[in-house]
């Protein structure tokens, strides 16, 4: 058995319902990792819902959960983990944190799912205030090794327009060159090879050999759409390529076919069991949206791939 492996995750926390913490714990959990939540937010249940309750956590009492650890001498970690937030203080707060933990342990991974907004209908648009921005920018990604942002976040960070695949390597350059050496965007309006019916998704990972060259892994992958509007799938995204870039260091193109893999066979069970649960001609609705999580414990574990990247 490998040393334990330790995961710091702070994201939001929902009563019912797989997003943030509830959509990455359970992942990594399975597939070996400790994992240690900071619950950013308490909610009922996602916002995508008609009504929500609850509670956010500010960057105080993020402190001071983190004193804590600090005190009992716990705060080493190999991972940490970040995905929504909408409060810059916050978001400068979880920096100085992982800042902190790097100087603990130099090796540690900062795995960020820069959450900005997305494009609906080929039209961007933010769903978080906009001086978040300025901060995942100049100082979140610059402390990052891992992020995942869709095409959007990622022209918002980079202040360049995707039109092509060439467009999208050139900002992945831009990206490594702030700081992560592994760079995916998750999903694009890209046209895929395969036709309307893929959605493309592009990753590279950049390694400085000891000689100091060099050497950059681009790959894309083509899933099939899935037509529903599902809410925690970036969140699981994230915490898988987590867990498969760590048992695959040096391929991205396995990690990302196991992550997206994984991730088909949870889309396909949800919206099979949405559809039957909704009856003949419903539209599912958020509830009965919900991942699928425990149920696909399997083909998160072990997922068979049956979605292939291409090497470019």
């Amino acid at each position: 058995m490998e040393p334990e492996c330790r995961v710091l995750s702070i994201q939001s926390h929902v009563v019912r319902g797989y997003v943030g913490n509830k959509a990455a714990t359970f992942p990594l959990q399975v597939l070996g990792f400790e994992v240690d939540t900071v619950n950013s937010v308490q909610f009922s249940n996602h916002t995508g819902y008609a009504h929500w309750k609850g509670q956010v956590l500010n960057s105080d009492e993020l402190h001071e959960l983190y004193e804590g650890l600090k005190l009992n001498k716990v705060n080493r970690y190999d991972y940490v983990l970040t995905g929504y937030t909408r409060d810059t203080s916050f978001l400068a707060m979880v920096v100085d944190i992982v800042q902190e933990l790097k100087q603990q342990n130099p090796n540690l991974v900062y795995v960020c799912d820069p959450v900005m907004g997305d494009k609906w209908n080929g039209e961007g648009s933010m769903y978080v205030p906009k001086d978040l921005l300025p901060v995942y920018r100049d100082k979140v990604v610059p402390v990052a090794d891992i992020i995942t942002p869709n095409q959007f976040e990622a022209e918002l960070l980079t202040g360049r327009k995707i039109y092509t695949e060439k467009d999208a390597l050139e900002v992945m350059d831009v990206l490594h060159a702030m700081g992560p050496e592994t760079v995916v965007i998750t999903s694009s309006d890209l046209q895929a090879p395969l036709g309307n019916d893929y959605l493309i998704a592009l990753g590279s990972h950049r390694k400085t050999k000891a000689d100091g060259t060099k050497i950059t892994q681009r790959i894309r992958v083509e899933s099939p759409k899935v037509d529903a509007v599902f809410v925690g799938t970036g969140d699981l995204f994230a915490a898988m390529l987590l867990a498969w870039t760590h048992k695959h260091p040096n391929n991205l193109k396995v990690a990302c076919e196991k992550t997206v893999s994984a991730m088909q066979h949870v889309l396909q069970r949800t919206i099979k069991s949405a559809k039957v649960q909704a009856g003949e001609g419903n539209k599912p609705n958020s509830a009965q949206l919900e991942l699928r999580m425990v149920q696909s414990k399997k083909d998160i574990e072990n997922p068979e791939i049956i979605v292939k990247a291409t090497v470019l």
